[in-house]
């Protein structure tokens, strides 16, 4: 099944970006995944093709007009597609490994790119929009976002990348931020490679690798230890 990605969008020409090249730029043209990324202005109605307004109650910035995106999520996604509809928003819900994974696991997704102040609140209700947040900062406009999300999603894929386990051990796949690494030279500025991965010890060396990345998990991101079964 071919993973498919559908993005609407004011600025089309920012897509496949980063994702043509590299891993994911390989999966595209193979198609493990598909990408078709749609101009929003293309279903406005007036000669100028204005897809915002003045927002209602006043105040700065303009507002995305609900009629515009509802004909152009209606054309992309009509009724029966199974895909989900996603809004790239600062005020949704923090995007995580866990949903990255989920995604991947589907046929695709709509993937709405926001610009100026935001989205009329009806249009996000009347499509079922699922507002995603890659972070707490303000972007320009959604399209950087997508692309976030389509190359951790992208890269999940089976077959993308070369050796799935490495996958597996990346941070927060199981909840902890990934230890350290380190490959030759033997040492690199007075620096040498821990004695316990060189030691061939296969046991020694997941539990010094489980330790390390608790610990920086505790250090950096503590909030992630609450629900992790620590080493003894």
């Amino acid at each position: 099944m071919t993973f498919k990605a559908s993005v609407l969008t004011l600025y089309p020409e920012m897509f496949p970006g980063g994702l043509g090249l590299s891993l994911a730029g390989r999966a595209l043209e193979v198609g493990t995944w598909s990408l078709e990324a749609i101009q929003i202005r293309d279903f406005a109605s007036d000669r100028h093709h204005t897809v915002d307004d003045t927002p209602a109650g006043g105040g700065a910035g303009m507002v995305m007009r609900a009629d515009v995106l509802a004909k152009a999520i209606d054309h992309t996604s009509p009724a029966g597609d199974p895909r989900p509809r996603l809004l790239m928003s600062p005020r949704g819900k923090p995007l995580t490994q866990a949903h990255v994974r989920e995604l991947a696991g589907g046929p695709g997704a709509l993937i709405v790119c926001g610009r100026f102040e935001g989205v009329d609140q009806r249009l996000i209700e009347a499509r079922g929009l699922e507002e995603v947040s890659i972070g707490d900062f303000i972007l320009s406009g959604g399209e950087p976002a997508a692309l976030v999300l389509l190359d951790a999603v992208v890269r999940l894929l089976p077959g993308v990348m070369g050796n799935a386990v490495s996958g597996e051990e990346e941070s927060f796949e199981n909840g902890l931020l990934e230890h350290p690494h380190y490959t030759r030279p033997q040492e690199f500025e007075g620096r040498p490679i821990p004695d316990v991965l060189v030691s061939g010890n296969h046991k020694k060396i997941a539990a010094w690798r489980r330790a390390e990345s608790e610990k920086l998990t505790r250090e950096r991101r503590p909030d992630l230890l609450a629900a992790q079964p620590l080493a003894k």
